[in-house]
């Protein structure tokens, strides 16, 4: 399995190559960067590893949620690339590639991954870890720190931005709940990359023009002048 991934949903940028079960990987936190960056690095991984895009079985992107251009500019970079080479996508979650970061080597484990989104929320996710991977434990959303809903048990692994926003408000909210808070952690093309190969796997590749963003907030579309309206309503 050869594969290109992209993750331009937050303030980091990375592009990671996965070639038969080897991953190398382009990483920098680089806010306003990523169209300047992700496609140079995707050319330099496959220069490197001496493949051509023609080798490639797919391509897969980090679907967000996460910043707005961000995440359209992610998808955008994989539909090009796999129209181009008449080749299938594979969306993964943001957060499922940020819950990654904090999967440990045994399987069970809970997984909290929130990232920043701003406006006074965060985008949420649970997760466990399951099979050198991570699987769902439920619908993602955008969420008000302090109205975030209590997860079952304790123990829970947090992971992402979305901790620290607020005056680190989710941690207060769920103190109990956490066994450990990495707030500083942001998500990974590799970890997209390996999640992306179990889903090609399970059949879930789409091909370029279905693949979809994953916004949560309804109103992340507004144009100027409709933001503009609203402020001055308010």
């Amino acid at each position: 399995m050869k594969l290109l991934a992209f993750e331009t949903a937050t303030e980091a940028c990375s592009v990671a190559l996965w070639v038969d079960g080897e991953v190398r990987e382009r990483f920098d936190v680089a806010p306003r960067r990523h169209a300047e960056l992700a496609l140079p690095w995707a050319e330099d991984l496959l220069a490197d590893a001496g493949l051509a895009r023609s080798a490639l079985d797919a391509v897969a992107v980090g679907r967000g949620p996460g910043a707005f251009t961000g995440v359209r500019l992610g998808i955008s970079i994989a539909q090009g690339i796999a129209l181009a080479l008449d080749r299938p996508v594979v969306p993964v979650s943001t957060l499922a590639a940020l819950a990654m970061h904090a999967a440990p080597a045994e399987s069970g484990s809970r997984i909290l991954a929130a990232i920043d989104a701003r406006m006074g929320e965060v985008y949420l996710g649970a997760f466990r870890a399951a099979g050198g991977g991570v699987e769902s434990l439920g619908r993602e959303c955008v969420v008000v720190p302090a109205e975030a809903e209590l997860p079952d048990g304790d123990g829970w692994l947090g992971v992402g931005t979305g901790f620290a926003a607020q005056d680190a408000a989710l941690q207060a909210r769920l103190a109990g709940r956490l066994g450990s808070v990495d707030a500083g952690a942001l998500p990974h093309a590799s970890a997209v990359a390996r999640l992306a190969v179990a889903a090609h796997a399970r059949g879930e590749a789409v091909a370029p023009e279905r693949a979809e963003p994953a916004y949560l907030r309804d109103n992340v579309a507004l144009t100027l002048r409709e933001q503009r309206q609203q402020r001055e309503r308010s």
